[in-house]
C-alpha cells in the first residue's frame, strides 16, 4: 500500500500488513497532500489510523456507526472524523476517572450507537 485516500476503505490485508508509523505517515501525507491545515498533523493522523485500524478488525460497533452516517449524509472521511471524535472523548473520560468495571469498550459502543451525523454536524 503506497497511499491512504480516506474516502476509501483500505483493502485490511494490506492496512494490517503496514506497521503503525508507515499508516501513520501515509495519512499524514495524504492531508499535506490535500494542504489541509491542522494544529497537530500527527494526532490528527493517529486518531484516523486506529479508526481504520478499528475497520480492518471488523469492529461491529465501528462498522455500523461508519455506515450508518454515511447513510446519513456523511461522506466517509467526515464519518472518520465522527468516529475519531466519539474515541477521543471516550479515551479522555477513561484517563481521568478510576478504572471502569467491566468492559470499558461497552461505553465506547454505546456512544457510537447514538452518534448521528445531524449530531456530528451541529457540534463542528
Amino acid at each position: 500500500m503506497d497511499r491512504y485516500d480516506p474516502e476509501e476503505v483500505p483493502d485490511a490485508s494490506e492496512w494490517n500488513a503496514l506497521d503503525e508509523q508507515e499508516r501513520i505517515d501515509l495519512v499524514e501525507e495524504y492531508h499535506h497532500a490535500a494542504r489541509v491545515r491542522l494544529p497537530n498533523a500527527t494526532l490528527h493522523a493517529v486518531i484516523h489510523v486506529v479508526v481504520e485500524n478499528q475497520v480492518a478488525l471488523g469492529v461491529p460497533a465501528v462498522i455500523a456507526a461508519m455506515q450508518r452516517l454515511h447513510h446519513e449524509g456523511l461522506d466517509r472521511h467526515e464519518t472518520l472524523h465522527a468516529v475519531g471524535s466519539v474515541l477521543i472523548a471516550h479515551m479522555q473520560r477513561l484517563m481521568q476517572s478510576l478504572p471502569p468495571t467491566g468492559n470499558p469498550n461497552e461505553a465506547y459502543e454505546r456512544e457510537l450507537e447514538t452518534l448521528t451525523a445531524a449530531a456530528w454536524l451541529a457540534a463542528g
